[in-house]
């Protein structure tokens, strides 16, 4: 990894002609760019790296493209000759599904998703004036190939893995006549493909700004919609969907200049909020189901809520018969309770009991009389230890959490180790079970052990909501003795 930071720290010297004060290694998103943040003097830039480079010639072109049309749209300071590296424009931290989560589902924040969506309409419209779409990473335009794409995405890395009985044959020609009814649209522009709050930065004046659209492509400005109003994550309620929607159709004329066929629009924007909905779950089962990435087997529930609500009050206009069959089974309520987790409640007895230590000292004790429990040994990960600048921090530090989640096993093995402890902790609730103990173990008890003991802890609050009692102990004992030295 340290040859990403010293080829994205030259780029910036080259450009700037001194070298950046520091460089801050971003955590990884769901694609496999990394990004960096490098500070200077007076400002910060957003750095990338990406070994794709006809996916970075799509994102440059594009935000070269935009920036001459004043679009709320990252610029581009400079890009490496191989391409594979680019230095572009820093809109800070702070995104619009951070601000949901901050504050809720309030009038600033309600502000915030309908100047995003009015943005949303600039961009498609006026970004579509002039675009060459030979540039685009994959196809010129999301047609029928693309809708086929999504809709068989779904099929194979969710669908098929319920393993439940449907006739093959007559759900692909409903895929084919869904498809065939979505392509013949009124309305194409550019299409941002991956319209989501988290990517959406909102500055400290409020206004918004939009990054990761390499994937945009020609066609039906509802789909970005749908993207948004529908994310599972944000979860947001009928009224404020409809009431957005009302909101961008407004937007919309007003940038086109023409006035649109509300009821053949929405009409429309629910077949389009079905194929994302449906492409979201392809893309949890391929994550989670195949990747074995907990936390996007945490969304499917999610997802499949959202699948359900909209059913429930939706149409998509067309007769699919086999296909409404299929979505009746995935969101049954027995496979929605396939991928929820059992909740810890205010009866529930459980705690549990994680721990770090090292094998140097004394293993932790369980004084709870049920023994051990689980004892995972860390020390076959990379130890930040050896590196010098590491030496005296801990797994809570930054750059020793950075190392330790981009530059060794350690993901892979909590997503084992996770898999592991689940099945206990679901039937310990279930079973009114009183305790559990999880303890990490490394050489010093410092590093992998604390970050890998904070993971766990984390991970069962979010999933199982249950108690959670969290000790360092090597940790914890050299505070005890720094606050003895320090009283006397």
């Amino acid at each position: 990894m340290q040859h990403l930071i010293d080829s994205i720290s030259t780029l910036y010297t080259q450009w700037k002609g001194i070298a950046p004060v520091s460089v801050d290694m971003l955590p990884q998103s769901g694609s496999e760019r990394r990004y960096f943040r490098l500070h200077g003097k007076s400002e910060t830039v957003i750095g990338t790296y990406g070994a794709n480079v006809p996916e970075n010639n799509a994102f440059i072109y594009f935000s070269d493209h935009f920036k001459k049309c004043n679009l709320a749209i990252p610029e581009i300071f400079v890009v490496s000759e191989d391409r594979q590296y680019y230095l572009q424009q820093d809109f800070g931290e702070v995104s619009l599904l951070n601000h949901l989560e901050a504050k809720g589902f309030c009038d600033e924040v309600y502000n915030l998703f309908k100047n995003s969506l009015t943005e949303l309409a600039r961009l498609q419209v006026k970004g579509d004036e002039g675009l060459d779409y030979n540039q685009c990473l994959t196809n010129k335009e999301f047609g029928k190939q693309a809708i086929m794409a999504d809709l068989l995405y779904f099929k194979y890395y969710f669908l098929d893995a319920l393993r439940k009985p449907y006739d093959k044959q007559k759900l692909i020609d409903d895929f084919e006549a869904l498809s065939n009814y979505l392509t013949h649209t009124e309305y194409k522009f550019f299409m941002f493909r991956d319209f989501q709050s988290r990517n959406i930065m909102i500055e400290k004046d409020g206004s918004p700004h939009f990054i990761d659209y390499q994937g945009g492509m020609k066609g039906a400005p509802q789909y970005d919609v749908a993207s948004m109003l529908w994310q599972a994550r944000a979860n947001l309620p009928d009224e404020w969907k409809n009431k957005l929607l009302e909101d961008y159709m407004d937007s919309f004329e007003n940038f086109t200049g023409n006035r649109i066929d509300r009821n053949v629009f929405r009409s429309q924007y629910n077949g389009y909020v079905l194929i994302r909905l449906l492409q979201v779950l392809g893309a949890y089962g391929f994550r989670g189901l195949f990747e074995r990435k907990a936390q996007f087997l945490t969304s499917i529930p999610l997802a499949l809520t959202n699948l359900k609500e909209f059913f429930n009050h939706q149409s998509v206009g067309i007769s699919v018969p086999e296909f409404r069959k299929v979505l009746d089974i995935c969101v049954a309520d027995e496979v929605v309770q396939l991928f929820t987790p059992t909740q810890a409640t205010e009866k529930t007895l459980l705690v549990v009991k994680v721990c770090s230590f090292s094998y140097r000292k004394e293993m932790p004790k369980d004084n709870s009389g049920n023994g051990g429990g689980f004892v995972f040994d860390c020390r076959g990960i990379l130890n930040p230890g050896r590196i010098e600048s590491m030496k005296t921090q801990t797994g809570r530090d930054k750059e020793v959490k950075d190392f330790l989640e981009q530059q060794t096993k350690m993901p892979e093995f909590l997503n084992s180790v996770f898999d592991i402890v689940d099945t206990t902790v679901e039937a310990y609730i279930q079973r009114d079970f009183e305790s559990l103990m999880v303890s990490f173990g490394c050489t010093g008890g410092q590093h992998r052990s604390v970050y890998a003991a904070d993971a766990m802890a984390r991970h069962l609050k979010n999933k199982f909501k249950v108690k959670v009692e969290l000790r360092h102990l090597v940790q914890d004992e050299k505070n005890w003795v720094n606050e003895l030295e320090g009283g006397r």
